[in-house]
């Protein structure tokens, strides 16, 4: 369980969380190589069949510009026509730029559903969800229809995860002034929602106090990315709002990786605040420090810093995790299955760790069981965000079972046959590996599941 290049480096145990250099392959259709850096392609859609929205002529320019310093190259039009199987092809992604009513027709539709289903990128924008109410494929992948909205007006946006590229530069709260859509219902069920509104922070919201404003989902194939904000002209030179839309379409071309799988019923272990942190300690040398945008980074070691309150016997964990090195040579990992010990290697000695190290032999890289069982590694690499971007896990244990999940994709599945160890009880923890190593996490959830008998 030790890392074979820090062994010298003495005290806690082997390396933690992921890292692996090689960033995500993309299964867009666009694949073959049109425009931008690395031949991504975007279409920008804009048709009308009812209210119109003024903002849409800065939509698109804004858009223009992402994909300029962003790598990718943009199209825009209004025309259903381009609606075609080959046409759709060239894409990497179409985003629906505030469009209302009936946009598309019959075979139109079928072109764009066998567009998704082949793997294509949706990203809606505010009025998209005003568009095809009697198309039941588009209200699944846009998540959620129109209701209705109060005046234009500011309100706080509380961010749910800062793991997406969409949210991964905002703070918790995220104020601004937009008009902020009800929704004839609500998505979280079926998507994963990345941002929902304060209802309490303005008037008109009609939602009961869910209202989520920003989503993403897989759907049939293919990545849809949503989010309501976008009427005002302001909108479209505001940074943050620029930032959110760019991480939506980055995800939904596959040049960013993120969990969307629906996530409900979790409670929070670490959210980002110092009083989470009164139910950890620090076991070994070293330590992390908690920054002021709630993220929590390794310095020194080897050490652990554990969930003391409670162990586990059924559950999935989920956390945010980012390497600082451009190399993507740091080194951490969590473990889990371990007894409650302010000894380090307690945890070495007795759990099991999932690594965080893009430099190691298969079985004590990113994503392995350290020391005893390797990623998929070509999955592995395929949902892998590189080196200075956020990347979720899931650690899901059940019983003896031990499955991992990288940005949604399970990348190992294990089972502890070692009668001196065992998962159905155990406490968890994140390791601070070595001075030359940090390695960042926040947003710590937990899950707990029905115990199962292997």
């Amino acid at each position: 369980m030790r890392s074979t290049s820090r062994l010298a480096t003495a005290v806690v145990g082997a390396a933690l969380l992921l890292g692996c250099v090689s960033g995500p392959a993309s299964s867009h259709p666009g694949d073959a190589g049109h425009g931008g850096a690395d031949g991504k392609r975007v279409l920008v859609f804009s048709k009308t069949a009812g209210f119109r929205h003024d903002s849409i002529p800065e939509g698109i320019e804004a858009v223009r510009q992402l994909g300029a310093s962003g790598g990718f190259s943009v199209d825009a039009t209004e025309d259903a026509g381009k609606f075609t199987d080959r046409n759709l092809r060239r894409y990497d992604a179409v985003v629906f730029l505030s469009t209302t009513g009936d946009v598309l027709d019959a075979a139109q539709q079928r072109a764009f559903e066998g567009y998704i289903r082949h793997g294509g990128g949706y990203v809606g924008v505010h009025a998209a969800a005003d568009t095809e109410y009697d198309w039941a494929f588009y209200g699944g992948l846009a998540g959620a229809y129109f209701q209705s909205h109060p005046a234009v007006q500011p309100a706080t946006v509380d961010v749910e995860d800062r793991g997406h590229p969409a949210t991964a530069g905002l703070a918790d709260t995220w104020t601004r002034t937009d008009e902020w859509y009800n929704y004839r219902s609500n998505p979280r069920d079926r998507a994963h929602v990345l941002a929902s509104l304060d209802e309490s922070s303005y008037t008109g919201g009609t939602m009961n106090g869910d209202h989520p404003i920003a989503w993403c989902q897989n759907y049939q194939g293919g990545r849809a990315f949503y989010t309501g904000a976008g009427h005002t002209k302001e909108s479209y030179a505001e940074p943050a709002f620029r930032a959110h839309l760019l991480g939506g379409i980055r995800w939904a071309v596959g040049d960013a990786q993120a969990d969307c799988r629906a996530e409900n019923g979790y409670r929070p272990l670490f959210d980002g605040t110092a009083a989470s942190l009164a139910d950890w300690r620090q076991a070994g040398p070293g330590s992390f420090t908690l920054s002021d945008d709630g993220t929590l980074t390794s310095s020194g070691g080897m050490g652990l810093l554990w969930y003391a309150t409670s162990g586990f016997t059924s559950y999935s964990l989920k956390l945010d995790w980012k390497m600082a090195g451009a190399s993507g040579d740091d080194n951490s990992g969590v473990f889990v299955g371990f007894p409650p010990s302010d000894d380090p290697w307690s945890a070495v000695d007795n759990g099991y760790e999932i690594q965080i190290d893009a430099t190691d032999a298969p079985e004590k890289t990113t994503g392995s069981v350290y020391g005893f069982r390797s990623a998929d590694l070509k999955k592995r690499d395929r949902a892998l965000n590189p080196p200075g971007e956020w990347n979720t896990y899931e650690i899901r244990v059940e019983g003896e079972r031990l499955r991992v999940y990288l940005n949604g994709v399970q990348i190992n599945d294990f089972r502890n046959t070692d009668p001196a160890r065992s998962l159905r009880d155990g406490h968890l923890g994140i390791q601070n590996h070595g001075a030359d190593d940090q390695v960042s996490f926040r947003d710590i959830r937990l899950k707990e599941l029905p115990a199962k008998g292997n």
